[in-house]
């Protein structure tokens, strides 16, 4: 697993949204988007993610960061999280994993004290020119987003 690096071009992705929609990274050229990858919809950990990134979602915006999650998820689950938790950036599908590895966010992980293959939580904020400005791997889903914030001086 290839984790990205500050500077380099952020690879490109399109994919489908909760809503069925296709969203791609060029979607949002000219502007930073944070690019967040998480395990599974709906499960504690996830849910803690997406909503505290919900609740800062207009700081974050003030400040010209748009916010996108990808995970393994069909789109119907996530449209089920999104109408759950009142989700309100995009939720997207990778089931393939394509997008996730070449993140650098697929791969092994400790789960419980034994080493298994999936989603390794993570972020990666990519520029207005296209390139990673920050990239986090293993974080933790309670405190991440404040952390984040903090980071990115939000």
């Amino acid at each position: 697993m290839t984790k990205l690096e500050v500077g380099e071009t952020a690879p490109p992705f399109t994919l489908t949204a909760a809503d069925e929609s296709e969203v791609s990274l060029s979607d949002f050229a000219g502007r930073r988007v944070i690019v967040y990858f998480y395990p599974a919809a709906m499960t504690p950990g996830c849910t803690k993610q997406a909503c505290d990134f919900r609740d800062s979602l207009d700081a974050l915006q003030a400040e010209g960061f748009a916010v996108v999650g990808v995970s393994p998820d069909k789109p119907a689950k996530l449209a089920q999280f999104v109408e759950r938790d009142a989700i309100t950036f995009p939720l997207l599908s990778d089931p393939a994993h394509e997008v996730l590895e070449s993140y650098g966010a697929w791969g092994e992980k400790k789960l419980y004290g034994k080493t298994v293959v999936g989603v390794i939580r993570s972020t990666v904020v990519v520029g207005a020119d296209g390139k990673v400005e920050l990239a986090r791997y293993n974080v933790k889903a309670t405190g991440h987003v404040a952390a984040l914030r903090k980071a990115l001086q939000v």
